[in-house]
């Protein structure tokens, strides 16, 4: 049993730093995935008879307001959820209006069992970013009891996600469920893959990607390339790309993947055909292009249906997927069937017994888009954060916990 689902939480007070940074647009929330994510959480501590006291970021009001002088802090204000996570929850979610100062003091010293309370945005301090020592000791003084449940910013040494941690032993600070969750979904595509592993990786720039592909060259057997960063590639091995996207000063990095992997012994797998367009744009008149020869005044904006096939083959014969990135640009219609070919051939895989992992902001969308998101096997709520540990790197937020 987890530490988390261990711990009784009666007549504690714990101190919840979830990740509701969700889209709002007028308004209304467009996806609450992020708020449904963290619920199984909230919910065991209120049902041991525990009080919550949630806090979140929410954008970046200080660097945003800056550069637009028409925004003011209530454009990022998370009172603009109350409403919908006191209907989630089935019960009043109290707010404070800001993080610190005395009604947040008082507020969380008057909570009861069974009762919530949420904090204003962190980011109004810029203490947050900075990983303040003091303002990490007054949001500690606020709880009993520390819990981290937001993996989507565990990449960030900020107060609240990791500085917070030292205020706290070792049985008063644990992971959430979703973190457990996350942390548990990724150390077993990292650490305890069965093979063939497939990591599928889209995406526009090979220089967003360089490190998880290096880093996965010593664990994957196939590594496919989709997106724009594959025409830098085909660039790099001397072919015509036309107006396709391009980083001019990565060819020799790529030349230096494709030498790596067949050194390595790993399958890279690179699209040999796109859907390519004279503009980029929805209208665009589009034609079916070879990868090597792509005219003039074109650009390749989806993989083709070669292109799905041969990637669908080789994600058929995988035990474990791991997918990072879309094929092409799927928010315009005339430009999804690549991420969506990729996307059925994933979840077919799944239903035949393969571990899938599903991470980064636009692959995440695009399961939710084409309604998948439940034929995979985990689909994570990070993306930076989920980058940065398949790089190998240790994230600030888990080490915290851990150390």
């Amino acid at each position: 049993m987890s530490k988390f689902a261990a711990h009784n939480f009666s007549n504690q007070k714990a101190l919840i730093r979830v990740d509701f940074n969700v889209p709002i647009k007028e308004g209304k929330i467009t996806d609450d995935t992020r708020i449904r994510a963290a619920l199984n959480t909230i919910n065991k501590v209120l049902n041991d008879g525990g009080a919550v006291i949630l806090m979140s970021h929410w954008g970046r009001p200080i660097k945003d307001m800056a550069k637009k002088p028409e925004l003011s802090l209530a454009d990022f204000s998370l009172s603009r959820i109350v409403d919908h996570l006191s209907n989630l929850l089935g019960r009043p979610v109290q707010f404070a209006a800001d993080s610190r100062g005395d009604e947040a003091k008082e507020k969380a010293a008057n909570l009861q069992a069974g009762e919530v309370l949420l904090l204003e945005n962190l980011r109004y301090h810029k203490e947050e970013e900075k990983g303040d020592e003091s303002f990490a000791r007054e949001l500690a003084a606020l709880g009993d009891v520390y819990v981290n449940d937001a993996f989507g910013t565990a990449h960030r040494a900020h107060a609240s996600t990791a500085i917070i941690a030292q205020y706290f032993d070792a049985d008063h600070k644990m992971f959430g469920l979703l973190m457990e969750s996350e942390v548990k979904a990724a150390e077993k595509v990292l650490h305890q893959s069965e093979r063939p592993f497939t990591a599928i990786i889209g995406g526009a720039k090979v220089s967003d990607k360089i490190m998880i592909i290096e880093n996965l060259l010593d664990r994957a057997t196939d590594i496919i390339i989709g997106g724009g960063m594959a025409y830098t590639f085909y660039k790099a091995m001397g072919g015509n790309i036309g107006n396709s996207l391009c980083e001019n000063d990565k060819l020799d990095m790529a030349t230096e993947l494709m030498n790596k992997a067949k050194e390595k012994g790993v399958q890279l797998h690179l699209p040999v055909d796109s859907i390519i367009a004279d503009k980029f744009a929805p209208d665009a008149n589009t034609a079916e292009g070879d990868n090597k020869n792509i005219p003039e005044g074109w650009m390749g904006l989806d993989i083709g249906a070669a292109s799905v096939a041969a990637f669908s083959n080789v994600i058929a014969a995988s035990k474990t997927i791991l997918w990072n990135g879309p094929m092409g640009v799927f928010e315009m219609e005339k430009f999804q069937s690549g991420t969506k070919g990729v996307a059925e051939a994933v979840c077919e895989a799944t239903a035949k017994g393969a571990y899938s992992l599903v991470g980064g902001g636009d692959s995440v969308a695009a399961v939710n888009k084409f309604g998948m998101a439940d034929k995979v096997s985990y689909v994570s709520t990070g993306g930076g954060a989920m980058l940065e540990y398949f790089e190998g790197k240790e994230l600030p937020g888990i080490a915290a916990i851990n150390h």
